[in-house]
């Protein structure tokens, strides 16, 4: 993440490549308003026309938004587009895995106290 800007009531912190970040608006920490939210991450081209947005309330650990913040700007950056014409395939597993055999014969033994 970049130094973060200061702009009026938000502070914003950004991807290196710009293309995500995380702003804090410190209005809506004072203001008892639901719809104003305090964090939001993003990703994108910008924060007006980011591809997807997380919002978080004040009451949102930030140990937990700086540890999501950096995960998905360091993912964003890394992610690589599909080629059009690559076949994507999946594989998944249709026999469940083995049971234990249990011998019948075995004699169970139990005792009991008085």
């Amino acid at each position: 993440m970049t130094a973060p800007t200061v702009d009026g009531r938000w502070i914003r912190w950004t991807s290196p490549a710009g293309d995500a970040g995380v702003q804090f608006d410190a209005f809506a920490t004072q203001q008892p308003n639901p719809t104003l939210a305090t964090w939001t991450v993003w990703a994108g081209p910008n924060l007006d026309r980011a591809t997807w947005t997380l919002t978080a309330s004040p009451y949102t650990p930030s140990s937990l938004l700086a540890d999501l913040s950096e995960n998905l700007a360091h993912a964003t950056g890394t992610r690589q587009a599909q080629a059009a014409g690559r076949e994507r395939r999946t594989s998944l597993g249709t026999t469940p895995p083995a049971i234990p055999a249990v011998n019948a014969d075995a004699a169970v033994s139990r005792t009991r106290q008085a």
